[in-house]
């Protein structure tokens, strides 16, 4: 269905607009579809009576009863305009009820049809206007969510920024606590390393000197020791600072600085005038007794931590009774070697006969006081020679060995054995001091005799070299230990022996290693005894017994005392 009109002036335009809005209200145009479409001719309609000329407007339904038509309105300019290069304006809606729309169209003439056009175009607006309230309502409900969503999505922001700051703060709290932790196990791991330092040494000088290579540089830029006993001390040209003679006097850690330190337990001080720019830190060394001096410190930068002080201050302490213990042991270790060098007796010259001995102290640890040797002569001309280890050492062992090689002597004007001699001794040792024991072998030589007389209890076997340069290890069954809570009767052993005979006896620290057992050192032993000529051994006893002794105690640290007695039998031959 097609209808037209020509438009010519504002009349022809407003029944235009009237025939339009009708049939679109005909077809079945919805009310805002139709007023857009309405509104949409006005506006053109105006456009072309502005322009002048005669316009046509052409309406066209396409489609078939049972189908959804659309409706097409075209305005058209007259043939000059179109000459002019005028385009035709168009629009198209669809129309759901073009079916019933036979009639509708017609555009009346009276003045009541265009006033119900108009109240139409009326009732449309006022749809239009209730759309459009609806929609400014359903606007206002959706700017009223968006704000409750940007007051929301605010406070979750906020809330966002506050648990950042928070865990923030957690991440910084804990790599704060890890950091000090760190530290502080840092701290432990170095205090407990250097204490074991300190502690494995027994001499005091040693000690002194670690103490810089341990706190320089990382603790300390420089370390100073001063001991109040030291001989030199009293002759030192250098005076010390006032806050370390301060710390002396008060027992109490001081610190000289412009600056107060702020150290745990520390007195703060003027800063020395000895070098007033530099801080130090001095720290008494506390015994049981009184201190033994002052460690006066530098920092490693312009102040000490506060916790790295208190380690300081700890490790002074610790430092101070390894020092303590190490003098302790000094004193104890030169009573003792005093005492066993007073009591290693000078061998008896006897004819036919060569004696050298070495003793030779123990150079690691406090094992003095054990070991001993004596030679003396009995009445019927014969002569014992011994080499004896009580166990334990220091004084104790000292004082023990001195009493057994009374006793010893006392037993042998009697004229026993070596047997009978060891015998006794064990008696004599068990009765006197039940928590001690000994070795001790005893070798007896007499002039008018061609055999050695020999025993031993629980103490390594002698070595024989013989006239002829073989070497023999006297190892037949020996007694047990001296002392220990049994009853025995120690056997007597005898061997021949010749001019150039040479019968070495020793104590196990000349051949026992703590990695190799005594068996090897005896074989090494041996081995230097057969290196010998009879000559040799004629012409410098004791030279050769150096010799002995270098090669087997080089390769250790003598952590036992070490007795040797060689007894050569002197002769013309030579081997």
């Amino acid at each position: 269905m097609m209808r037209t009109w020509q438009i010519t002036t504002v009349t022809d335009a407003a029944r235009a607009r009237i025939a339009l809005a009708r049939l679109a209200a005909a077809y079945g145009v919805p009310t805002l579809e139709r007023t857009r479409l309405a509104t949409a001719l006005s506006a053109h309609l105006r456009q072309c009576l502005t322009k002048g000329g005669i316009w046509v407007l052409t309406l066209n339904l396409a489609g078939s009863p049972a189908e959804e038509g659309l409706l097409h309105a075209v305005v058209t300019p007259s043939p000059e305009a179109c000459a002019a290069g005028e385009p035709p304006w168009e629009v198209t809606v669809p129309c759901p009820e073009a079916a019933q729309a036979a009639e509708g169209g017609a555009i009346a003439d009276d003045p009541a049809a265009l006033a119900e056009a108009l109240l139409g175009a009326d009732e449309d607006t006022a749809v239009v206007l209730d759309k459009l309230t609806e929609q400014e309502d359903l606007v206002a409900f959706h700017r009223e969510e968006l704000h409750q969503t940007n007051q929301g999505v605010l406070a979750l922001h906020a809330e966002l920024d506050a648990a950042g700051r928070a865990q923030r703060e957690a991440f910084a709290a804990e790599r704060s606590a890890r950091n000090e932790a760190e530290s502080a196990r840092r701290r432990l791991t170095f205090l407990a390393d250097a204490s074991a330092v300190l502690t494995a040494s027994l001499n005091h000088e040693e000690i002194v000197r670690r103490l810089p290579d341990l706190l320089v540089p990382e603790y300390a830029s420089s370390v100073d020791v001063w001991l109040f006993d030291q001989e030199d001390d009293k002759h030192r040209s250098a005076p010390h600072p006032a806050a370390a003679v301060v710390a002396a006097r008060t027992g109490r850690p001081q610190y000289a600085a412009d600056h107060p330190g702020n150290l745990p337990g520390v007195d703060d001080q003027p800063p020395s005038a000895l070098d007033p720019a530099r801080p130090l830190l001095c720290v008494p060394l506390p015994t049981r007794r009184a201190p033994l001096g002052v460690l006066t410190l530098s920092p490693p930068g312009a102040r000490w931590d506060p916790d790295d002080a208190v380690m300081l201050i700890e490790l002074t302490r610790r430092a101070s009774i390894a020092i303590d213990n190490a003098r302790r042991f000094e004193h104890n270790r030169d009573i003792a070697e005093t005492l066993q060098r007073a009591l290693l007796t000078d061998l008896p010259a006897t004819p036919g006969l060569s004696l050298a001995a070495r003793y030779l102290p123990a150079t690691h640890g406090l094992n003095i006081g054990g070991d001993w040797y004596d030679a003396f002569p009995q009445r019927d001309g014969g002569l014992i020679t011994v080499v004896g280890d009580v166990t334990g050492h220091g004084l104790h062992a000292a004082v023990m060995m001195s009493q057994l090689r009374t006793a010893l002597r006392a037993y042998a004007v009697d004229g026993d054995s070596p047997g009978r001699l060891l015998t006794r001794l064990h008696r004599f040792l068990h009765h006197l001091q039940p928590d001690l024991y000994a070795t001790a072998v005893i070798a007896r030589f007499h002039p008018d005799e061609p055999t050695l007389t020999w025993a031993a209890a629980g103490h390594p076997p002698p070595v024989l070299r013989q006239a002829d340069g073989s070497v023999r290890v006297l190892d037949a069954k020996p007694g047990a230990m001296l002392g220990i809570p049994l009853t025995q009767e120690i056997d007597d052993h005898t061997v021949p022996v010749a001019p150039g005979s040479t019968l070495a006896l020793y104590t196990d620290g000349l051949v026992e290693r703590r990695a190799q057992g005594i068996d090897p050192g005896i074989g090494r032993l041996a081995t230097a005894l057969g290196g010998f000529r009879s000559g040799e051994l004629d012409a410098d006893l004791g030279g050769s017994a150096d010799r002995i002794l270098h090669p087997l105690l080089s390769d250790s640290e003598r952590d036992d005392d070490v007795c040797l007695l060689l007894c050569h039998l002197r002769g013309d031959a030579a081997s």
